[in-house]
This record gives structure tokens, sequence and C-alpha cells, in this order.
């Protein structure tokens, strides 16, 4: 099983690069408006923590009337979309384009354990926020458009010959910010990582 920069493999049809997350698109005044917005949420959530910061809080901070922001992020989980998105797009392009093994040129489960690792690095620095908006509605973590591409880059690393895209949905479950949550504080990182690192090399090898 062989792959390239443009994250095909045998059997995947669509490259990673059509999963991104693209960046936004606007007007220079719509893009001034939305880095104060997104620069004054960072910076109370830091300070207050997320459930603790209202709307209205960010509003006044970022110098906007209510009605933008809400035009603009809908409520706070679309405004903690947002907020990881850029960081996402890292992660993308360190996946398609990196240096190995998170990029291509290493053996698939040398790349599946780093992507894990670089996803936890990414998770446990961001959690509050990927809580929220992986759990604004009932299955909102399945249809965030960077869970796609997580998605189709673990299935196209993973043996493929029982199921990949169900055994990818189930790795990734292990990754769930409400799961990382409720096991950070019995578990601590260390042995999150170390666990999820064994149980994704017990699926390469299956």
């Amino acid at each position: 099983m062989s792959d390239d920069s443009n994250g095909l493999q045998s059997g995947f049809a669509i490259p990673l690069e059509l999963l991104r997350t693209p960046p936004p698109k606007e007007r220079a005044d719509a893009a001034r408006n939305r880095a104060a917005i997104l620069d004054a949420a960072a910076r109370l959530f830091a300070e207050h923590g997320v459930e603790a910061v209202s709307m209205d809080q960010v509003a006044a901070a970022a110098g906007v009337g209510k009605g933008t922001l809400f035009r603009r992020f809908g409520d706070k989980a679309g405004l903690a979309a947002a907020l990881l998105d850029a960081r996402e797009r890292v992660l993308q392009e360190a996946v398609i384009s990196g240096p190995p093994p998170l990029g291509p040129g290493a053996p698939e489960g040398e790349r599946l354990a780093a992507f894990a690792d670089a996803y936890l690095d990414y998770a446990f620095e961001y959690l509050p926020l990927l809580r929220m908006s992986e759990t604004a509605s009932p299955g909102a973590r399945y249809r965030i458009g960077a869970y796609r591409f997580w998605h189709r880059h673990v299935s196209i690393l993973l043996p493929q010959g029982e199921d990949p895209a169900y055994a990818a949905h189930a790795l990734l479950a292990m990754l769930d910010a409400e799961h990382l949550t409720a096991l950070l504080p019995e578990l601590g990182e260390e042995r999150i990582r170390e666990g999820v690192c064994r149980m994704w090399t017990i699926a390469v090898r299956a």
C-alpha cells in the first residue's frame, strides 16, 4: 500500500487536499471584524474559561455589535469552531506535505502513531473549545469539516482488508473531546497518550 503527497492510496479516489478546511474568503472590513472577534474571544476564553464567557462579552471586547457577532458565528459553538480552524489547517498541512512521520514518506503505522500524537497535542491544548464545538448538537463532531479529513487520513493508512472506514471511526472515537475530558482527571495526559498509542498500534497490526 503506497501513498503520495496528495494523500491518495489504493481504493480512495478523493485527495486529502480537497478535504482541507479552506480559509474564509471575505471582504477586507469583514476580515478585520472577524480577526477582532477571534482575538477578543481567544483572550477572554484564556482569562476566564470558555463556559464563563458570554457572547455579549465577546462582542463588547471586540468592539462590534452583537448582531455582527451572531451573524458571523451563530453561537458560542460556532465561535469555538472558528478559533480552532486555523490550528486545524496547520495540522492538515503537516499531514499532507510536512516531514515524515506525520507527513508522507514513513510507513503507515508510523504515520498513524505520529498523527495520533499530533492530534492529542492539539486536543489537549484546546480541549474546552474542541469539546464545545463537538457537542453543540447531537452528532456535531461528525459534521465538522475537519473530521472528514481526519477520518479519510486514518482510513487510508489502515490495513485495507477489514472495513478501514469503520475502523477509522472507532479509532477516532478515542480522540473525542468529551471522552478526553472525562478521562483526563483520572488518567492524566501521559496515560491517555500511552493508551491511544497502544490501541492504534494493535489496529495497524490486526
